[in-house]
């Protein structure tokens, strides 16, 4: 490192490379702000599932706000859900995406093809055509139904040497809930969603990678059981990676409030549930932690937990309630922490990290406000949570593309 700076590099398990990168960068007068030992530099953070809600959806967020929100989250890299219109499916469809995120994003965001035509679940969309521009396929948003098509799917996938992105959850099984099928619906009269609505579509598809040898990574895991299916799978050698949200780490159903910023899918599970992820983060069950940062309109989510949309924001806050309610406990360490955020999610999906990086006052405290957030959305249940550390700058490409 240069003598221009001594704030602290932490780079986990990327090496000299890393630093030797940020080197060049630091030693020029651009950042010589930030020399103090106080501050701590990380790699660039890369979020694998995100919303940005275009093209079709630019009320609720865009590709510049986005990405803008994902810099000030210390994030250099994302990964687009395909829930979008046009849904990417086809090689036009994804062009689409392709311009807006040339022309307006100041981070890097990869897309992802949707696995089905317009995520119906019914006919597979042109993978072939989509591979070179996207890092995996899935039909965020929805499981796939039907197990042959699925099938299909990942065997066209592993031809492809592109993963499977599973959204697991099977319709039969949700009976019109909206909230975790635990103690709170019971006690405020919700309708609930089991935890077998996930679980059991993960232990299908399990079954469907040991057949076809794809490339499998489960979204949002949120149960005990899908950690210890995902535990087994990994023990059998099974090509199997996984994520879990920090709303799952450090939230359960016991939180719940009758707010729409508490509505999402899965939904915040029991303690037991959330003692199990935590587990499943120390012990590599779990590979890394993605936001599923997910924005709506204010409209959308004011309508309290049955009618409210599903989905919060995420983005700006995940480091700050992770470092503060995982780290600062000792209940994980800050390097495992970077493992999680930065370097896991590039190492499945083959994403590079060149010289992007953050710089952060881990000692600076503050209450979160959604007023403050550069995303559109501003539903979070994190609204008025005290935490420690903020992000002073955000370096993608050699650009500073946020500064606090």
């Amino acid at each position: 490192m240069t003598d221009l700076t001594k704030a602290k590099v932490i780079s986990a398990s990327l090496g000299s490379v890393f630093v030797d990168g940020i080197g060049a960068f630091i030693s020029s007068p651009v950042l010589s702000v930030f020399n103090s030992p106080n501050y701590v530099i990380f790699p660039g953070f890369c979020d694998v599932h995100v919303h940005f809600r275009e093209p079709g959806f630019s009320y609720k967020e865009t590709i510049a706000t986005g990405s803008l929100a994902s810099a000030r989250g210390g994030y250099t890299a994302v990964c687009t859900m395909p829930n979008l219109n046009p849904v990417p499916d086809s090689v036009e469809n994804l062009k689409i995406q392709q311009d807006i995120i040339r022309d307006a994003a100041c981070i890097h965001v990869y897309p992802y093809g949707a696995i089905t035509v317009g995520e119906k679940g019914e006919i597979l969309a042109d993978l072939e055509g989509m591979a070179s521009g996207v890092v995996g396929f899935s039909d965020d948003g929805r499981g796939v139904q039907d197990t042959d098509t699925m099938r299909q799917a990942m065997l066209r996938a592993k031809a492809l040497g592109k993963p499977i992105v599973a959204h697991c959850e099977d319709n039969s099984l949700l009976r019109g809930g909206y909230i975790h099928d635990g103690a709170y619906a019971k006690a405020h009269g919700h309708r609930g969603i089991c935890s077998e609505s996930e679980w059991g579509q993960i232990a299908r598809d399990l079954e469907l990678v040991k057949e076809t040898g794809v490339a499998y990574h489960i979204c949002h895991i949120s149960t005990k059981e899908s950690v210890a299916l995902i535990r087994k799978a990994k023990a059998e050698g099974l090509d199997v990676t996984c994520e879990t949200g920090p709303h799952y780490l450090v939230m359960d159903d016991s939180m719940l409030q009758e707010d729409g910023r508490f509505k999402m899918n899965p939904p915040l599970r029991d303690k037991s549930d959330r003692e199990a992820l935590v587990e499943g983060i120390l012990d590599g069950t779990i590979d890394m932690i993605a936001t599923d940062h997910a924005p709506h309109s204010a409209e959308e989510k004011s309508r309290g937990l049955e009618k409210s949309a599903f989905g919060v924001v995420g983005i700006e806050t995940a480091f700050p309630i992770l470092y503060t309610y995982l780290v600062k406990p000792g209940i994980l360490s800050l390097e495992r922490l970077v493992e999680l955020l930065a370097v896991n999610p590039r190492k499945r999906f083959g994403l590079p990290l060149g010289s992007d990086f953050s710089v952060w006052d881990l000692n600076a405290s503050y209450e979160i406000d959604p007023k403050d957030f550069l995303s559109q959305g501003k539903a979070t249940p994190f609204a008025g949570w005290q935490v420690s550390g903020k992000c002073l700058a955000t370096v993608c490409g050699s650009q500073i593309v946020y500064r606090a």
